[in-house]
């Protein structure tokens, strides 16, 4: 699934991205680490993993968008 980066805390290691359809969906360090980044900058496009966790969204991973 494909995101765009809406905050990032370099402290904490967490923050939030927007689903295309606008929606926040926030991400915690352990997503933010599984996908290997040391920075994000809002406005990056990424490309996010998530799993259905009590009827919300719960993201696994978080890594830029390639082509």
């Amino acid at each position: 699934m494909q995101a765009t980066a809406y905050t990032y805390d370099p402290e904490s290691r967490s923050g939030q991205v927007l689903l295309d359809d606008g929606t926040p969906v926030p991400f915690d360090a352990a997503a933010f680490d599984a996908g290997g980044l040391r920075l994000l900058r809002p406005g990056q496009r990424v490309r996010i993993e998530v799993e259905d966790a009590e009827d919300a969204l719960r993201i696994t991973l978080v890594t830029l968008q390639t082509l």
